[in-house]
């Protein structure tokens, strides 16, 4: 890598016929939808930046790229309930950059923000309360008939299938 790594963070709901459809159009909705997604853990490496964006601000590449991510993915299929997904970031109070994501998905807006809250406190907490919180992005959706998805993504960096150990034969 040669600069400080941008952390992009965006979020996006869908409908479909299915729940995978959902999240598909979800998916389309935040930008990544063409994405093979490799879920990490949550840690920020130091001097990274974190930076909202709509969709179609987030990481471009080619179609099957490997997308290198955190995220959290609501679903519903109920007609009136409410899909939620939510991530939130603190970082370190040394000014590194280095940080830590949190993601969740629920029923209620109060309870995505409340278990982003609670599960920032509870990590910084397990890191000597050294971690301060940063930002956070929150979607919803409501069913009406057919099953939705709400995403919230948070991308690292994308690569392509060339000199992936095994990639091609």
């Amino acid at each position: 890598m040669t600069g400080p790594l941008t952390i992009r963070v965006s979020a996006g709901s869908g409908t479909g016929r299915t729940p995978l459809a959902a999240f598909d159009a979800a998916l389309a909705a935040a930008g990544v939808s063409n994405f093979n997604l490799v879920r990490l853990s949550s840690i920020v490496p130091p001097g990274s930046d974190v930076l909202e964006v709509p969709g179609s601000e987030q990481l471009r590449g080619d179609h099957g790229d490997l997308l290198f991510c955190v995220y959290a993915q609501g679903h519903t299929s109920l007609p009136g309930h409410e899909a939620w997904a939510g991530i939130a970031w603190s970082r370190h109070e040394d000014g590194s950059g280095a940080g830590l994501f949190v993601e969740h998905e629920g029923p209620s807006l109060e309870q995505v923000s409340s278990d982003l809250t609670h599960s920032l406190e509870d990590l910084s907490a397990t890191r000597g309360n050294t971690y301060h919180p940063e930002g956070r992005q929150v979607t919803g959706i409501t069913c009406v008939t057919l099953p939705v998805c709400a995403v919230v993504v948070a991308t690292y960096r994308r690569t392509g299938w060339d000199g992936m150990e095994g990639a091609r034969p």
